[in-house]
């Protein structure tokens, strides 16, 4: 076996067996089976809520145990192939084994920080509200360019990508924005987004060509299912309609059917403008109000998460999470677990999986440490 095969397989090997552990595998594998013998159960559906509830696990658990072991077949495949290819001297086929052994790397390294991913809405669909800071155009065309860093993270890795709202910069970019991210875990991957992200750039919109700073905040919360139950009182919530702007025809830019609501307590803001209609835009709203009321809750709860609720109280100096500087050198940070890369442009294009690993572990470790406490 070529020694770079050879590592390869060993690399993967010891992530498979480290997923395996953090899965408490046999213990997993005596659960589906319960799960599945409880499926058959012809009473299941007597109480609905509980049966969906059990589905969900049932198909979480069976998607994890799978993974693994078509990891492992993969392994065993790619291995086997780049072994024949070598006593065949057929370096094409050899390519290809180390490439296969590559994806089978990368999905191992993912499903393990999935592992991680155990919070109480971490597996939810969510809501990603980006704001420009103080700077105008600058700050605009910043708040835009990280709304399209998203956009496109999320749509490599099988999400689905909705804008619900939108308000566009005078000149260029977004003075704020909401999508809706759905898929399996949308709000574990996501979560540790929120805070003040830091541009800092050579502006195209300086005819001096001076370097500028500009900052835009990110907010992440999980979409509310019917297992989740958040009270609000009506009469804590302002309602406002205003136009539509942006695309959408003709309708949209005639009527009156955006909605805003305003929880007063908390002075929570949200908007809509997705729908066509106002009646469509309101039930939406409501979602993503019980969805940002929900977010709040659970930084209330989780000491580790106290850090990310601190950071969205000002988009300015001190308060940033992560700093990309395109001038005078090329360079993202974050500034909470110290990953960087020179490869600003990947990043704004949507590579953001170093940084989100790195931040789930470090949570996932600093609210075990809290518990332990």
């Amino acid at each position: 076996m070529r020694p770079d095969v050879e590592a390869m397989k060993a690399d993967i090997e010891q992530s498979l067996a480290l997923l395996r552990r953090r899965l408490d595998w046999d213990p997993a594998l005596r659960k589906l089976d319960e799960l599945n013998a409880r499926v058959e159960d012809p009473t299941l559906w007597d109480d609905a809520e509980a049966a969906q509830a059990l589905m969900r696990e049932r198909t979480r658990l069976q998607g994890q145990i799978d993974a693994v072991l078509q990891m492992e077949s993969g392994l065993e495949d790619s291995v086997m192939l780049a072994d024949m290819a070598d006593e065949e001297g057929d370096e094409a086929a050899l390519e290809d084994a180390r490439a296969s052994l590559k994806t089978i790397k990368d999905r191992a390294t993912r499903a393990e920080l999935e592992a991680l991913l155990s919070g109480e809405a971490d597996g939810n669909d969510a809501y990603l509200e980006v704001n420009s800071g103080a700077g105008g155009t600058e700050s605009n065309d910043w708040a835009g360019m990280l709304l399209r860093m998203y956009s496109r993270w999320a749509r490599a890795h099988g999400y689905e990508v909705d804008l619900e709202a939108e308000e566009s910069g005078e000149q260029v970019g977004i003075k704020s924005a909401t999508l809706l991210i759905t898929g399996p875990n949308a709000y574990g991957w996501l979560k540790s987004e929120s805070g003040v992200h830091r541009l800092v750039r050579i502006s195209p919109y300086d005819a001096a060509a001076k370097r500028h700073t500009s900052f835009a905040s990110v907010g992440v919360s999980p979409v509310v299912d019917d297992t989740i139950e958040i009270d609000i009182n009506p009469s804590d919530v302002r309602t406002d309609t205003y136009r539509a702007s942006g695309s959408g025809g003709q309708h949209i830019n005639k009527t009156d059917s955006a909605i805003r609501l305003t929880h007063v307590p908390t002075n929570t803001v949200v908007a809509c403008q997705a729908g066509r209609s106002q009646h469509q835009n309101r039930e939406q709203a409501w979602k993503m109000l019980r969805a940002r009321l929900y977010e709040l809750e659970l930084q209330r709860r989780e000491a580790a998460a106290q850090a990310v609720a601190d950071a969205k109280t000002d988009i300015g100096w001190g308060h940033q999470i992560r700093s990309y500087v395109l001038q005078p050198y090329q360079m993202v940070k974050d500034l909470r677990t110290n990953v960087e890369t020179s490869d600003t442009q990947g990043v704004l294009d949507g590579d953001l999986d170093a940084f989100m690993g790195a931040a789930l572990a470090l949570r996932v470790g600093e609210t075990r440490d809290a518990r332990s406490e």
